[in-house]
């Protein structure tokens, strides 16, 4: 009997879990809640997410990865065996095979600690990492593994990853920490500097996804927000529109921008080519906001396609990737931790 093939997006935001050929299932929020006094784990996901912002002096709230990498170990294996433990069942004799998403800039010592995370967490040794980019591909269906360029944008809680995939692996790419939260907290400071009014990064996010634009729109879209007045410090209501929330997020879609302009000049010609036909993937969750497609359009010529379920695409091309090891391993870092300063 074997175990389980899993695909992992240990992402910033949210982490996914997928299973081949059941898909995703598992997706939570990354976050964690701890008791100062011992650092126990209080609750994970959903249940550590509600208490953003409303969590009393003696729990801290957490979120262990930061722009796409571990910022604390220990809360990440411990974050990985609930969520692996949830998939596989507790009492699972036979350990999972797992695939692990990472940023396709990350380093050596990066690496190590995410398969060591994975492998500690439950997962059969050795873990095994793949680039989001790749990831992102697989799952949202591209070609990957014919001879053509296939450019793929992965727009995440905190990175933005862009890469020219051919033959399974990634031939140009670049990656910058402006994604989703990023977004979030140009949000906050425009309606600060805007209206003085103070909101967290949660009530940011939920602006973002109840009217966020990356275009001014001709049907605007208003919403509530509350807050708290930052003159007389006290709670306040006011309306926002999806053209203000445009407004706020032109500096990071900018960087965006600059990013995918970056890979397609240092794309080949021929895969260039490739490109201009079939235009440009968006992945992630960055590539729900409204009108990014349009966007990226005006911005780099490209045509821009927003891939099916964009925010399950790293976790299940993370699982589909298990069938292909044997022909991918090349392009993927050293099983061994044994990694050159440029393992893709």
């Amino acid at each position: 009997m074997f175990g389980k093939k899993i695909g992992v997006d240990l992402g910033t935001a949210n982490i996914l879990v997928a299973i081949k050929g059941r898909g995703v299932v598992l997706q939570e929020p990354g976050v964690v809640a701890l008791a100062h006094r011992d650092n126990a784990v209080v609750a994970v996901g959903s249940d550590a997410r509600a208490m953003i912002g409303r969590n009393p002096e003696s729990i801290a709230v957490i979120r262990p990865m930061r722009d796409g990498v571990i910022a604390d170990y220990v809360v990440v294996e411990a974050m990985l065996r609930y969520f692996i433990g949830k998939v596989t069942g507790r009492f699972s004799l036979i350990r999972p095979e797992v695939m692990v998403s990472i940023p396709a800039g990350v380093t050596p010592v990066e690496q190590r600690a995410v398969r060591d995370a994975a492998e500690q967490s439950g997962a059969r040794r050795p873990a095994h990492l793949i680039p989001e980019p790749l990831a992102a591909a697989i799952g949202a269906g591209l070609p990957v593994s014919t001879p053509r360029g296939n450019l793929v944008v992965d727009i995440g809680g905190g990175r933005t990853e862009a890469a020219i995939i051919s033959m399974y692996g990634m031939v140009v790419w670049e990656s910058v920490r402006v994604a989703g939260d990023r977004f979030d907290e140009a949000i906050a400071a425009y309606i600060k500097r805007r209206h003085n009014l103070i909101i967290g990064d949660r009530t940011a996010e939920d602006l973002k996804i109840a009217v966020g634009s990356a275009l001014p729109v001709e049907d605007t879209l208003r919403t509530q927000v509350r807050g708290r007045d930052h003159v007389s410090q006290l709670p306040r209501t006011i309306t926002v529109t999806s053209n203000e929330v445009a407004t706020a997020l032109q500096e990071p879609l900018a960087a965006v921008v600059q990013t995918i302009k970056a890979v397609l000049e240092k794309t080949p010609p021929e895969l260039a080519a490739d490109v201009i036909d079939r235009g440009m993937v968006l992945t992630g969750g960055g590539a729900l906001l409204r009108n990014i497609d349009r966007l990226l359009t005006e911005e780099t010529g490209v045509p821009c396609h927003v891939a099916e379920d964009p925010l399950q695409c790293v976790a299940q091309g993370a699982a589909l990737s298990l069938e292909y090891l044997d022909v991918i391993r090349r392009n993927l870092p050293s099983d061994e931790g044994l990694l050159s300063a440029d393992p893709f």
